[in-house]
């Protein structure tokens, strides 16, 4: 019986790790880029997600959407920090349709984001989310753990990887990309360099741009990212102290007893 359950166990094993090894050879090449937030003590940069919400407001926003994303987050504390006239004026260059007037009206910052613009853009709320655990055995995300690799590396990879070949396919045109899997992608490059103008003087490059769009993708998906490292930290702080105080209590109980067991009679 056992030997079958062992058995069972060891294919198993096999089984998953041939599909790792399928997933990680279907992807292409991802730079492992140091962002601000890896780690158990890492914070989004505030500069770099404002940067990422021009890239996406300038260029992604055309085909692409943040359905799940509300305007008023822009002014979180952690996150792009904007003034709250700031989130008040961009949200109103949206409109969203109000059932009760029904019609269109500017947004407000209760409303979030539009959906994407077109049915083959997919929405880019969760899309970092989503491809965290882009290596390794599906849903743990193993180079996430150990190399601080995960969707923002995949995404800022992905903008700055096309390598200028095209190929047609039933009519539709296919762009070189040396990360996506397969190789080519229906997406155009949509970065080519200096495509925005930072208000910090930070040059535009395809990398910067795609690094800061990365990093904005990844605090749509994860806005309490840092909120939740936070607790985690107080959680093993305060797990630690207790252990220790449990430790020296039962020290301190079993003291008097310890040592006094009975000798054997002569």
């Amino acid at each position: 019986m056992i030997r079958k359950i062992t058995l069972s166990a060891l294919t198993a094993l096999g089984l998953v790790a041939g599909g790792a090894a399928y997933a990680a050879g279907a992807a292409g090449h991802v730079d492992d880029y140091d962002f601000s937030f890896e780690g158990p003590f890492g914070t989004f940069d505030q500069m770099q997600l404002q940067r990422g919400l021009q890239v996406y407001t300038e260029i992604c926003s055309a085909c692409h959407g943040l359905q799940y994303v509300p305007f008023r987050t822009l002014g979180d504390s952690g996150g792009p920090d904007l003034p709250d006239d700031q989130v008040r004026a961009y949200a109103e260059f949206y409109e969203v349709f109000d059932p009760v007037i029904d019609d269109f009206r500017p947004a407000t910052p209760t409303d979030h984001f539009p959906k994407s613009g077109l049915e083959n853009a997919p929405d880019l709320s969760l899309m970092a989310k989503a491809r965290a655990g882009f290596h390794g055995p599906y849903g743990l995300g193993i180079n996430q753990l150990f190399k601080g690799m995960g969707g923002a590396e995949y995404i800022a990879s992905l903008l700055s990887s096309y390598n200028g070949s095209e190929r047609e396919e039933a009519g539709v045109v296919l762009y070189g990309n040396d990360t996506y899997a397969g190789g080519y992608l229906a997406m155009g490059p949509p970065l080519w360099g200096d495509d925005v103008e930072y208000e910090d003087g930070t040059q535009a490059t395809v990398e910067q741009q795609a690094q800061d769009v990365a990093a904005f993708l990844m605090w749509t998906a994860e806005p309490k990212q840092n909120a939740r490292k936070e607790a985690g930290f107080i959680a093993v702080l305060f797990l630690t102290i207790f252990s220790v105080l449990l430790y020296l209590t039962n020290k301190r109980i079993w003291a008097p007893l310890k040592g006094k067991g009975t000798t054997p009679a002569e």
